[in-house]
């Protein structure tokens, strides 16, 4: 995917970009590139590559999702920024919070942020299990976002007990989404959430399938969720 088919594309799902934020979009390639040589943030760095699977893939929830509004959202295990930091790119307003659990991942996202002028972002260096649980935090973003970080039953034990009731956790997956949302019904129910929708699309060009879950928080969270590090993927809620 060369820029004017990001761009193209973007536009016909309503998203214009104007040249600043394509200037943001360019800078963040080159960023990704120069400190991937440093440490492992992709495995993909060939610009078409970076722009569809990365950038464009990332934007995806906003086909779905109003994300014109003005809002908080948290994204968990966010690694190089994905699917966060696009989204911010596209819609400046997002309040944006990021948890990783890699420092060196989070001194990226210091550079990025920096040097694209983003303004209203922060970035955690934790656990999604213990960063739940801390006041102030918990229940409190209107939206939280995950993209690929765990099967559906362990991610909803990540995310749920951090938005706030009435607010949304989107799940962003690749195709075997069914069969994980099959099993992740019980976590989904018990941590306060319901599934509002589940979109499925091809991504352009490579026609890979991706899969966008929306589940609306309705009830709060029990106070024992989530369980302690490492215990939501041994012993999962199914």
């Amino acid at each position: 995917m060369d820029t004017k088919q990001f761009q193209m594309l973007l536009q016909e799902k309503g998203i214009s970009l104007s040249p600043q934020q394509l200037a943001q979009f360019e800078r963040y390639y080159e960023l990704l590139v120069e400190w991937n040589e440093k440490m492992n943030l992709t495995a993909i760095t060939d610009k078409p590559g970076v722009y569809l699977k990365h950038f464009f893939d990332s934007i995806s929830p906003a086909f779905y999702y109003d994300f014109s509004q003005p809002i908080s959202l948290c994204d968990v295990g966010a690694g190089a920024g994905f699917p966060s930091v696009p989204l911010k790119i596209c819609f400046p307003h997002i309040q944006l919070s990021i948890v990783d659990s890699l420092q060196k991942r989070i001194t990226f996202l210091h550079v990025l942020a920096s040097e694209l002028e983003l303004e209203d972002v922060a970035f955690y260096h934790d656990r999604a299990e213990t960063f739940g649980r801390k006041e102030g935090i918990r229940e409190s973003f209107d939206v939280v976002i995950a993209r690929a970080v765990a099967r559906m039953s362990v991610l909803s034990e990540l995310c749920l007990p951090l938005v706030q009731v009435n607010g949304t956790f989107i799940a962003m997956k690749a195709a075997s989404a069914q069969e994980e949302l099959e099993q992740g019904q019980t976590a989904i129910k018990v941590l306060g959430g319901e599934i509002a929708a589940v979109h499925s699309f091809t991504l352009p060009i490579e026609e890979s399938e991706r899969t966008i879950i929306v589940i609306d928080k309705k009830r709060k969270t029990p106070n024992k969720y989530p369980r302690k590090p490492g215990v939501p993927n041994k012993l999962p809620i199914e």
